[in-house]
């Protein structure tokens, strides 16, 4: 009997693109695997990172562009590491955190996922928006409105496939740049002076908090998800040799398209180091101040026209990306999927709406709050993604020899703490600005209390794999329990309820259950639905979820039914002790054989205490198999 298959990641183009064709040149197959890395790079240049690059260049010149170039190695390491789990184990990063974790934190990591993806899409808007309106002067509001109809430019590009959607994003890509180096030639810059920039340094503490916002701007927690999932799209040997190819091609891929990531970051501080700080003008942080600017200090409407093109190209390109993201983070960790162009509409509505209300309300100069606010919601996210990624492509139990080693680990755990640092520094000093601005004591109460849930969640995404692997060692350290029944007579059970939870330990309950059966005994299979619908609307729930399960019931009884096996499939919903009590008691069943996981202590309370919770409720024996 087998486990059900694992949903696979983006199955719509999931090993679409074939890397192991003997019929092609070698050329061809190396090829073939260019280009996730290049959806995964547009996030490093969407329109939240502009006004980071913009204040530093502005105010310290090229001082600042060794940090550029630091934050673009840190994320060098991320992205591959992402790649590489993506390669080796065949789970993205969302499918990976639901196998690891407990039910309770997998969906509040998937609500973080959530809204940092809507707050990448809020500021994906806003940058759009302020492009076409620096491009055509159409007010913002309008601008901001008609960025919901590349919803239906997602539907397009679907039809075509990834190989397609990977073009049209590297076009758009190829525009950025080329509006940049067009207005890189028009400003002149000295290259001795933009050379000096490399050498680290920190003038001010104004400097120090500019580095941080720059860092903090660069790793983007949604990339950790895409990246994972994207590289699935190629269809790879999985022999040693194969999957050690295709990590290698993949660091490559990432390589190069990190770096022109890191080329139009550059660009933008270099141009304004060159034009505006030369000039004196030390203060623009403002897209629509440094459009202003363009061209009395350039000389020509040429620059601010590309600017402003280079900005939609930014913002429409980093708009599909957080798409795929949305559909990655939604399936991985509820396995449940809704029609890609609804949940397009869904994302793009939840960024338009707050915009649209700011502008409404509070006028178009608040628009740049609302792109801090965006940072920081995507500040609080990053180290959810970061620390549970390190742990999975350390550990040697899942990734085999491909787990990284020690040194690399070393680096990357640092990496992690200096942006987890970074980033709860920033959203510390924004959370104490408000505060101390704000007069309402129970919103105060509410971000304290916030504050503390987070770093909590932060503590357990941090020891919970420790735990868990420690668990199994100690587990599997373990002696079977002696027990002797003497000379009583064995009883015959005339209907045994399994309760099944499709993993490893459905088999062992199964036999365990035959073994007690007679001839004419009924098995009653029991399964819990837990996916969030499930939750809310039971037995009438219809996601991706609790079609599967029941798949995979009617699979056991099937198998069952071949082997002469009289049995029937249960699902419940919701609560899982009190609906296995709920059946149990419905079926009338004379014994209930359920898999105990081995877990207590702490595991207990994060996991749950369904074999004690359910022995307390039936009045049958029970027989806990694990």
């Amino acid at each position: 009997m087998k486990l059900q298959d694992h949903a696979a990641s983006l199955s719509e183009v999931h090993q679409s693109i074939d890397t192991t064709g003997q019929s092609t040149s070698k050329w061809r197959r190396i090829l073939a695997f260019f280009g996730p890395a290049y959806l995964v790079s547009v996030g490093y240049m969407d329109p939240g990172n502009w006004a980071t690059d913009l204040a530093g260049g502005s105010k310290f010149g090229y001082t600042l562009l060794w940090v550029l170039l630091m934050s673009n190695m840190m994320a060098l390491l991320l992205q591959s590491l992402s790649a590489r789990l993506g390669i080796v184990r065949g789970r993205d990063l969302a499918q990976a955190n639901r196998e690891t974790y407990p039910a309770p934190v997998n969906f509040v990591l998937y609500i973080l996922a959530e809204i940092a993806i809507a707050a990448t899409d809020l500021a994906e808007v806003l940058g759009m928006a302020i492009g076409i309106q620096l491009l055509t002067g159409m007010p913002l509001m309008w601008g901001v409105s008609l960025t919901v109809l590349d919803t239906f430019l997602l539907l397009l590009l679907q039809r075509y496939g990834i190989r397609k959607m990977e073009a049209f994003i590297i076009a758009l890509v190829a525009i950025v740049g080329t509006s940049f180096l067009i207005q890189l030639l028009l400003a002149k810059p000295d290259v001795s002076e933009v050379v000096t920039g490399f050498v680290p340094s920190l003038p001010d503490e104004t400097a120090l908090y500019i580095a941080i916002g720059i860092i903090g701007a660069t790793v983007m927690p949604h990339n950790l998800y895409l990246h994972s999932a994207l590289v699935q799209t190629r269809k790879i040997k999985k022999t040693e040799a194969g999957i050690k190819q295709a990590i290698k091609i993949n660091f490559w891929d990432t390589t190069i398209a990190l770096n022109l990531a890191f080329f139009v970051n550059a660009a933008i501080l270099i141009l304004a180091a060159t034009v505006f700080f030369k000039a004196g003008h030390t203060e623009i942080a403002d897209l629509h101040e440094a459009h202003r600017m363009l061209e009395p200090l350039l000389g020509g409407k040429l620059a601010p026209i590309l600017f402003a093109v280079a900005l939609i190209a930014a913002g429409q390109s980093s708009t599909v990306t957080g798409t795929l993201a949305g559909q990655i983070v939604m399936e991985g960790y509820l396995r449940l999927r809704i029609n890609p162009w609804l949940r397009r509409l869904l994302t793009r509505l939840v960024a338009i709406v707050p915009a649209l209300i700011v502008i409404w309300v509070s006028g178009e100069e608040k628009i740049g709050q609302l792109l801090v606010f965006s940072q920081v919601l995507l500040s609080l996210q990053l180290g959810f993604a970061v620390i549970p990624l390190i742990h999975f492509v350390s550990d040697k139990q899942t990734m085999g020899q491909f787990a990284i080693r020690w040194h690399v680990k070393l680096l990357a755990w640092l990496i992690a703490t200096i942006l987890v640092y970074l980033n709860i520094r920033m959203v510390y000093s924004e959370a104490s600005t408000f505060i101390s601005e704000n007069q309402n004591g129970w919103v105060d109460a509410l971000i304290i209390f916030i504050g503390v849930v987070f770093v909590a969640l932060l503590v357990i995404t941090i020891i919970y794999p420790f735990l868990s692997r420690y668990r199994q060692k100690g587990s599997a350290r373990m002696h079977p329990t002696q027990v002797t029944l003497g000379n009583l007579e064995a009883p015959k059970y005339k209907r045994i309820a399994l309760a099944l939870d499709f993993s490893q330990f459905d088999e062992k309950i199964i036999a365990n259950a035959l073994a007690q059966g007679q001839p004419d005994t009924e098995y009653v299979l029991i399964h819990i639905v837990e996916s969030a619908s499930a939750r809310y609307f039971g037995k009438d729930a219809d996601d991706f979820e609790t079609r599967k399960d029941q798949e995979q019931l009617d699979t056991y009884l099937e198998l069952l039914k071949s082997k002469n096996i009289h049995a029937k499939g249960i699902l419940g919903y919701r609560h899982r002790a009190k609906e296995i009590v709920r059946i149990v008691k419905q079926e009338k069943a004379d014994l209930l054989i359920l898999g105990g996981h081995g877990h207590t202590g702490i595991k207990d309370w994060i996991y749950g205490e369904t074999v004690n919770n359910v022995r307390h409720y039936v009045h049958i024996p029970v027989l806990v198999v694990q």
